[in-house]
């Protein structure tokens, strides 16, 4: 089970509405609302450069040149989206919170990485840089050897892996257990402490290790000092586990505690874990949490913000308002690649322009055909694609301008025959007819 920051596998999620934000104008219309944040945009990029990001941000991580990404996204986030939307201008992407136990088990969760063969198989797959391999669990010695297992891409066998887990949980720590001459896939591994799963046999994962501050602590610890110093590492957080004084100090003490151990940033999502996915994110408090003082520390830090992040203006309204360093787009980016087109646009001075008819069927057959070089190896591999791709499909319907009958079609779809069969009938541009010559 993974999760992302906005939807999770395990429960409901509010459909999109705007994040919290007290006195801030979005103007009163769509196109007033792209000229605000247009605005914005350009100053960004009268600040930094044309990519409008913070320095300090591809300073630790080469090529992450603007101020937004694509979160991980449960049952989504595989080689396929994420190519789709470096096309489209996303300048870095992260997996899905891939679990310790299933990493070290050698099990599907390591493929999900889209390591080794998979990898070598997906056409384009070296456009899959910068990438962030999301890592979540219950036991520092486990969330350490399986950072490692993926900074080295399992080059070890797995039961050197589970050792190194054993061998942590019986001392005080295990340093730099990573061969740093091992050319990583990952440009950071980062901690998921957000996700609001169920906890496992009584034990803490994700977000719920906000509620025990002492806990989390010793899993960054225990990351930080399995991986060589050359390798980042970053932190994923909910804004506390719920709104009581004594948890929004739980929150403070993890995240003052990763940047200490030298965490390159947190990402904070604008939800509580006791929220789940329910009500708006509170991109108040994310301001909070960038504004408070950390005495002879704050101006050093970067900070990310997660949370009702919809469209190109939501990008730039949150790095304004929050004062973050990047937005995180999450489900805003399902079906919109071009979501990162626009932001690139607004960069440029120039309006977000949405997709043509054209532009949808090429990224929508550009799509499935990588799905189906991903998932080449599995059995019935069409029929497992076209059942994995039909959430993109009613996704991407929503650009249409016949979008219902699109979504009714994309849900029958089974074989690469039925996806051309909906790209023929509905993602084909008419053309005008010819005039003829009155005699």
């Amino acid at each position: 089970m993974g999760c992302d920051g906005n939807t999770c596998s395990d429960g409901n999620a509010t459909p999109a509405s705007p994040g919290v934000a007290p006195g801030l104008d979005r103007g009163r219309d769509r196109p007033e609302a792209i000229d605000r944040a247009r605005r914005i945009a350009e100053r960004l990029a009268e600040r930094f450069g044309e990519g409008g990001v913070d320095p300090r941000v591809p300073a630790v991580v080469p090529g992450f040149d603007g101020p937004f990404f694509q979160a991980g996204l449960a049952g989504y986030s595989d080689a396929a989206m994420r190519i789709i939307a470096r096309r489209h201008g996303c300048p870095m992407c992260v997996t899905e919170a891939l679990l310790d136990r299933t990493l070290l088990a050698g099990g599907r969760g390591f493929a999900k990485a889209d390591l080794g063969d998979i990898a070598n198989n997906v056409p384009g797959g070296d456009e899959d840089h910068p990438l962030c391999g999301q890592i979540m669990g219950s036991e520092p010695g486990e969330m350490a050897a399986g950072a490692v297992k993926m900074v080295e891409q399992g080059t070890r066998d797995a039961k050197s892996y589970r050792k190194m887990a054993v061998r942590h949980e019986g001392t005080e720590a295990v340093r730099h257990e990573a061969v740093p001459t091992v050319t990583a896939s990952f440009a950071t591994i980062d901690v998921n402490l957000a996700c609001p799963v169920k906890k496992i046999q009584r034990k803490a994962r994700g977000g719920h290790w906000l509620a025990q501050p002492d806990g989390a602590i010793a899993i960054l610890q225990a990351v930080r000092d399995a991986l060589p110093a050359e390798v980042p590492t970053t932190v994923k957080m909910r804004r506390s586990f719920d709104d009581t004084e004594d948890m929004r100090d739980a929150f403070y003490r993890i995240f003052d505690a990763a940047y200490d151990m030298g965490y390159a940033w947190v990402t904070v999502h604008g939800r509580t874990v006791r929220q789940r996915y329910v009500g708006p994110s509170r991109w108040d408090l994310l301001r909070e949490i960038t504004q408070r003082a950390h005495p002879g520390r704050h101006r050093e830090r970067v900070v990310f913000g997660s949370g009702d992040v919809w469209n190109a203006e939501d990008v730039f309204f949150m790095l304004d308002y929050a004062g973050v360093q990047a937005a995180s787009v999450a489900r805003g980016c399902i079906g919109n690649p071009w979501i990162f087109r626009q932001c690139r646009q607004m960069l440029a001075g120039d309006a977000p322009a949405e997709p043509t008819i054209a532009e949808q069927r090429a990224v929508l057959t550009e799509h499935f055909r990588l799905a189906l070089a991903e998932n080449h190896q599995r059995r019935n591999a069409e029929l497992a694609t076209s059942k994995s791709m039909r959430k993109f499909g009613i996704q991407f319907s929503r650009h249409h301008p016949n979008a219902e009958a699109v979504r009714r079609r994309m849900i029958e779809v089974s074989s690469l025959a039925d996806w051309h069969a909906v790209l023929d009938e509905h993602y084909t541009p008419v053309r005008s007819s010819p005039r003829r010559c009155r005699r």
